[in-house]
């Protein structure tokens, strides 16, 4: 890496807002809830092949779970005052 590059990266990450582990929760729920907005695009894409598009139904049912579960343990972890 150039000396340049060295001192541009030098102090990145010294300040974090919240810990690693809760940081990880809020952008797997970020990620979650972009692909949870495609998904009745997707379904709508396959209105005529119910096997597919029962796979993008399912699909959506098991990221709607998901969600769900990141947003009960966030707020686990704010109410811990862990966040």
């Amino acid at each position: 890496m150039s000396f340049a590059a060295e001192r541009e990266f030098a102090h990145m990450g010294e300040t974090a807002g919240c810990s690693d582990h809760d940081h990880d929760l809020v952008h797997e729920l970020s990620r979650r809830l972009d692909a949870l907005w495609r998904y009745d695009q997707y379904i709508a894409n396959a209105e005529w092949r119910d096997g597919l598009r029962q796979f993008w139904c399912d699909a959506k049912a098991m990221e709607q779970q998901a969600i769900q579960r990141l947003k009960e343990l966030i707020a686990q972890e704010v109410r811990n005052g862990c966040f």
